[in-house]
């Protein structure tokens, strides 16, 4: 299966490197280009470093620390509070306003 539409690597070359010694996003991208372009990649390349005892995805990191993922770190496994979905309620929602225009 394709990691990187952009350059056209697999899940293959991106184990293939983390198998050679790569243990981050930035190195994936050395050897391959994976994570360069769109970047729509970056968090599959992250998940597979997981899997495989390298750097943790940095939000993963950050949910830990803050208590929202279980202590034990089971992956899928839902967290304890529930995380509200759906839209925001409007009184929390700023307008997006345009950028006054500079005189050249």
């Amino acid at each position: 299966m394709y990691v990187c539409m952009c350059h056209a690597v697999t899940e293959d070359q991106v184990k293939k490197a983390i198998d050679a010694g790569a243990n981050s996003p930035r190195q994936i991208a050395r050897g391959c280009k994976a994570g360069t372009d769109c970047g729509s990649c970056v968090r599959r390349i992250q998940a597979l470093l997981g899997e495989h005892g390298a750097r943790p995805c940095p939000t993963a990191r950050l949910a830990a620390k803050l208590g929202l993922s279980e202590a034990d770190g089971a992956a899928g496994q839902p967290s304890a509070a529930p995380v509200p979905v759906g839209p925001a309620p409007l009184s929390t929602v700023r307008a997006l306003e345009p950028a006054p225009l500079r005189a050249a």
